[in-house]
């Protein structure tokens, strides 16, 4: 496999993902040149791919959004990849998610932004959220085409950061008054997640860079460091890193995300095949 035959790659893994095909090594160990910037490549032309099918962009979404693990992983900062216009779906407070096409679906509970202007280098809680224009509890849907969820941060990136997709919970609109009160929040919120009505695993907003609002600020500097052409725009939306260890996800279950600490209703989904 060329390390840089981006286009040949972004085949492979889109055929592995439409014909449940389980590949049996992740690229980074089939060539140890294979590094961020192939992937990121790789990346890029998946999204040449989805719009030459009539899709759309509508946000990124964040990987390895706690900062602990960027050491071991030789990473300097967070990680992200594009989500679309049929992967993205509004639920309120009640959805469903069909996995039947899915290899082996997972489920994280995370903070959804929708960007109202470009960030232009901000990184004050208070400051960041004056770009955003409402923000939301979502279920992301991770799913993974390397054997035993066994792969590297470029790995992660070519594979469309893992995303099947995002279910966004009702939206809070975002106030110039009220903030500096919401980026207190973001830092301190707690978060509970329930399959079938029992808890199964508990997280907080530190989870992600300290602060989701942390993690937008990150991600929309590396954005602009790395593709300065694409940086973060009016109306897209951002998964910003999940709040608890994901979960493994089956037909036939509801989840349901609860927080306190932070004015945003809880937010159910059925899975179904």
């Amino acid at each position: 496999m060329p390390a840089l035959d981006a286009i040949a790659i972004a085949r492979e893994l889109t055929d592995a993902y439409t014909h449940r095909r389980i590949l049996p090594a992740p690229l980074s160990t089939r060539d140890s040149s294979f590094d961020l910037n192939a992937a990121y490549a790789v990346e890029t032309e998946l999204v040449r791919m989805r719009r030459a099918e009539g899709h759309t962009t509508v946000g990124r979404k964040v990987g390895y959004a706690n900062k602990a693990v960027w050491r071991a992983l030789k990473l300097d900062t967070l990680v992200w990849a594009h989500m679309y216009d049929d992967t993205v779906r509004y639920a309120g407070g009640d959805g469903t998610v069909a996995v039947g096409a899915m290899c082996s679906p997972k489920i994280e509970p995370e903070i959804v932004f929708k960007i109202g202007t470009p960030l232009n280098g901000a990184s004050d809680p208070a400051d960041v959220l004056s770009h955003v224009e409402w923000v939301a509890l979502g279920f992301e849907i991770i799913d993974c085409v390397f054997a035993d969820w066994k792969f590297q941060p470029p790995d992660f990136v070519a594979a469309f950061g893992l995303h099947a997709a995002l279910v966004v919970g009702e939206p809070r609109p975002v106030h110039a008054s009220t903030a500096a009160e919401l980026g207190d929040q973001l830092a301190r919120f707690t978060v509970r997640l329930s399959r079938n009505g029992e808890v199964v695993a508990e997280g907080s907003g530190r989870n992600s860079l300290r602060s989701p609002a942390l993690c937008l600020a990150e991600l929309s500097a590396a954005i602009s460091r790395r593709t300065p052409d694409d940086t973060l725009t009016a109306g897209e939306l951002v998964s910003s890193g999940t709040l608890t260890d994901s979960q493994a996800i089956s037909a036939g279950e509801t989840w349901m995300a609860a927080v306190e600490g932070i004015d945003l209703p809880p937010l159910s989904l059925r899975v179904i095949t």
